[in-house]
């Protein structure tokens, strides 16, 4: 990481304008990801996070997926645009990281631990959540430009059983990630007080 830990969460921005270049090569982006999973903490040590990384074909079939998908269920006139949006915010990225929590890992821990049961599942979201941002931060800190997008569960089968995966794997949310373009838009910030308090 070429940033401190809170420069680095402070430079990560959503980025809607990426192309298909990369800064780093793709054993590179495999080590980000290979460190998240390895190192970001989860509930019970379940280590219940799975991530698929997609490059290449793979992720340009992905979003292709996303399209068909979105094409039967809007009008010619919406798609149009959301068309556009895939087209030149997403699809047109150097690759793409899937998140997905595995629900038989969860579902043993909740049948291991009845008292905990109905916690797990969010629990597991957690997990999924802690992932997501480590590889975001990491790719951001390597120079790309990322997004999250959640068109799960509309195109879960298909990606199961494009890149055969396991149906126990749970789609959580896509990372489409390349070069930037253009800077992120503005973020605004509510004030602190209403958000943290301390007590001492």
């Amino acid at each position: 990481m070429t940033k401190t830990f809170k420069e680095a969460l402070k430079h990560r921005r959503t980025y809607y304008s990426i192309t298909n270049q990369s800064p780093i090569s793709d054993k590179e982006i495999e080590e980000i990801i290979n460190f998240a999973v390895t190192h970001v903490p989860s509930a019970f040590n379940s280590q219940s996070t799975r991530v698929v990384l997609l490059l290449g074909d793979n992720h340009r079939k992905l979003w292709q997926i996303v399209k068909n998908a979105l094409y039967k269920i809007v009008t010619p006139e919406a798609f149009k645009n959301t068309e556009t949006k895939i087209n030149y915010s997403f699809a047109s990225g150097y690759g793409t990281v899937l998140f997905f929590e595995d629900q038989h890992v969860v579902q043993e821990l909740q049948d291991k631990y009845i008292s905990y049961k109905d916690n797990f599942p969010g629990w597991s979201l957690q997990t999924s959540a802690m992932h997501q941002l480590a590889v975001w931060t990491m790719l951001e800190d390597a120079g790309f430009g990322a997004s999250l997008q959640h068109y799960n569960p509309l195109i879960d089968e298909e990606v199961r059983h494009t890149w055969e995966l396991p149906n126990s794997w749970q789609l959580v949310a896509e990372m489409p990630f390349g070069m930037p373009v253009q800077g992120p838009g503005d973020k605004e910030f509510e004030k602190l007080d209403s958000r943290v308090k301390v007590f001492k």
